[in-house]
């Protein structure tokens, strides 16, 4: 694995990083919500990505009930994870995206084991996450991070309850 893996609240200060490797390591519609904007990185497509992680500034309790976190692996920015809240009191939504290079390191299951704590620290009992069943990184850094899986219609619902042990690192 590339060094110690830690999560870093997405702000200003790790924004261009973040903008840097997601342009050059992965597609705009892995990393951000559909936008109208010309196909590729284009201006317009960075500037979403930009105001996208800016509305969520305010972490959990802000207007989105969103906190992303840059994941820094060797501390370097590699991807991103968020948790957001959901309508059940003491339930989040995961997600994650890490560029090309840092896949298949165990950096994915690092960064989620690491979100697991902020959820758990956070109040949370319960995280959520989806997946297709042919994203098998996303897959196997669930089971890894001790996840009930279930499967329905090629789409992957996962849960971990925080109210048993955190997995060992």
């Amino acid at each position: 694995m590339a060094g110690t893996v830690r999560l870093e609240p997405v702000d200003e200060r790790n924004l261009e990083p973040l903008l840097s490797v997601a342009a050059a390591e992965a597609e705009p519609i892995d990393v951000m919500p559909p936008v109208e904007a010309p196909a590729g990185w284009s201006h317009a497509r960075r500037e979403a990505f930009r105001e996208f992680h800016r509305a969520s500034f305010a972490g959990l309790d802000g207007p989105t009930g969103t906190c992303m976190y840059a994941i820094v692996a060797g501390g370097e920015v590699v991807g991103m994870i968020r948790m957001s809240r959901r309508g059940e009191p003491g339930t989040v939504e995961t997600g994650m995206w890490l560029g090309r290079s840092a896949r298949g390191q165990g950096i994915g299951a690092a960064a989620l084991r690491e979100l697991l704590n902020e959820a758990a620290a956070a109040g949370m009992r319960l995280v959520v996450a989806e997946t297709t069943a042919d994203n098998l990184g996303a897959v196997s850094v669930l089971q890894k991070c001790g996840a009930k899986l279930r499967e329905d219609g090629g789409k992957v619902h996962a849960e971990v309850c925080l109210d048993s042990a955190l997995p060992a690192v």
